[in-house]
């Protein structure tokens, strides 16, 4: 069963003043796609009818590292350069040896005057090769960071603050509890206003839920939406054409994997869940912005893949952004479209920080006050490239991409030299590839639009999202 923690929702009277700057809580879920969260009751009770619900935000990269690069950088991945999970083109190893890691997000918020803390996931493969165990990057206070066994929730390695500490199996050695211990302290103890990124694992591959939660979501299965196991594909590029339907088994497999993902869900869950209750319980829950996200999406039986992202569908690229804190309206909902190249200009500006000159992202700021600044995002960047290991290769027959998605359309060139085109008004699941039948003055504008966006770095990024529309 999972755990509501029913924290009261208390709210600020008028005239009452609030702190000079207000702390800031990111939840980071891995792997988690858009349209789940009304399985989640502390996110749904404490986040969504608290906050705004971005119902149009994306990725940068559907894959882990590249954009949890672009989380911490505010870049997209043609600027930051972070290509893969793995090293030499990607991974930690990338992120590090660069030197990317001497301005991050938690530098800006430390520069601002703020307590930092990072826990959970960092990058692919830390520490790697690159750097001891006990290493801690630039820009944060507290650490404590997985650098063995980090998919499995039991029967890990934590780096702390430069000390290794190894967890078993004991049930309450599970890992998003041990954060939600530690993000509690963290909370309690904090004098100074403080930005808190929480990385918990779930719903990533393997997905081990906790103990209490093996039972849960025992007949569910994954959704049946009309990309599920798509039936025509004889317009879609070769990669998917060579994808055969899914069997019956296959499809078996898939309902088990949902399942098993939505159980660890809950563990992160009742991470939320501590985090209000703590804010609650020490009077801080008013003045703290608690944002949750996802660092990519999932394919589970959609476009006929069985499993993982890398694609340029929606179901890999779009995913939960959801944000609670002082000036938002409750169960708000924001259409305007978003990118994880904004999370950290928004927290740098809510901290009274700046980001870096290089950032390429907006602030999200105004439209979390009901504003909407003119001219406003009308292009989202999606890039991908292939890892050079063949091994690696061969878990992904996705080619190297690079895709635009705008308010009404997606559209995206493939190393290949094959395109894909869909109209989401007409189209929302992206069952029809367009690509040779588009009106040829709309594939001009949304080339150009595409080519603008690869071409931009730093302000002229926030210059060429703006095109069209």
């Amino acid at each position: 069963m999972a755990l509501l923690l029913t924290a009261a929702e208390p709210t600020v009277a008028a005239g009452e003043a609030r702190a000079a700057k207000p702390n800031i809580i990111m939840v980071l879920a891995d792997d988690l796609d858009s349209g789940h969260l009304d399985h989640f009751p502390n996110i749904t009770q404490h986040l969504v009818r608290q906050g705004a619900t971005f119902d149009r935000f994306f990725v940068t990269n559907s894959w882990c590292c590249p954009s949890r690069a672009s989380i911490l950088r505010s870049q997209y991945v043609h600027s930051h350069g972070v290509l893969t999970n793995t090293a030499p083109e990607g991974g930690f190893d990338r992120f590090f040896t660069q030197g990317l890691e001497r301005s991050t997000l938690g530098v800006w918020m430390q520069q601002a005057g703020y307590r930092t803390g990072l826990m959970g996931k960092y990058l692919n493969h830390y520490p790697g090769t690159s750097a001891a165990p006990t290493y801690v990057p630039p820009g944060w206070n507290d650490w404590a960071v997985p650098v063995r066994r980090l998919y499995h929730e039991y029967g890990y390695r934590l780096n702390e603050n430069g000390n290794l500490v190894d967890y078993g199996w004991a049930e309450d050695d599970y890992l998003s509890d041990v954060l939600a211990r530690k993000a509690s302290d963290f909370i309690t103890t904090s004098t100074e206003p403080f930005f808190l990124y929480l990385a918990p694992i779930g719903p990533h591959n393997p997905a081990n839920p906790a103990i209490r939660h093996m039972d849960e979501f025992i007949l569910d299965e994954a959704p049946r939406t009309p990309s599920f196991n798509q039936a025509d594909v004889s317009g879609e590029p070769a990669w998917l054409r060579e994808t055969p339907p899914l069997t019956d088994d296959q499809i078996a497999r898939i309902d088990e994997r949902y399942r098993t993902r939505m159980r660890s869900m809950l563990g992160v869950d009742d991470l939320v869940g501590t985090v209000i209750d703590t804010l609650a319980r020490t009077g801080k829950l008013n003045d703290t912005y608690v944002v949750f996200a996802s660092d990519n999406g999932f394919h589970l039986g959609t476009h006929r893949l069985k499993q993982g992202k890398t694609t340029p569908f929606e179901e890999a690229i779009k995913v939960p952004f959801v944000v609670r804190g002082p000036g938002v309206r409750p169960g708000s909902v924001v259409s305007d479209m978003a990118s994880t190249v904004d999370i950290a200009p928004t927290f740098a500006e809510l901290g009274g920080g700046q980001a870096a000159p290089f950032a390429e992202g907006r602030s999200l700021v105004p439209l979390l006050r009901g504003q909407r600044p003119a001219p406003w995002r009308q292009n989202v960047l999606v890039e991908f490239a292939r890892p050079a290991s063949q091994a690696s290769a061969a878990q992904t027959p996705v080619p190297p991409y690079q895709a635009l998605r705008t308010a009404t359309h997606t559209y995206v060139k493939y190393s290949t030299g094959e395109m894909q085109l869909y109209d989401l008004t007409n189209d929302p699941y992206q069952l029809h590839n367009l690509i040779r039948i588009a009106d040829p003055a709309l594939l001009r504008d949304l080339d150009a639009r595409l080519q603008a966006m690869v071409a931009c770095s730093g302000a002229t990024c926030r210059e060429a999202d703006t095109r069209g529309g």
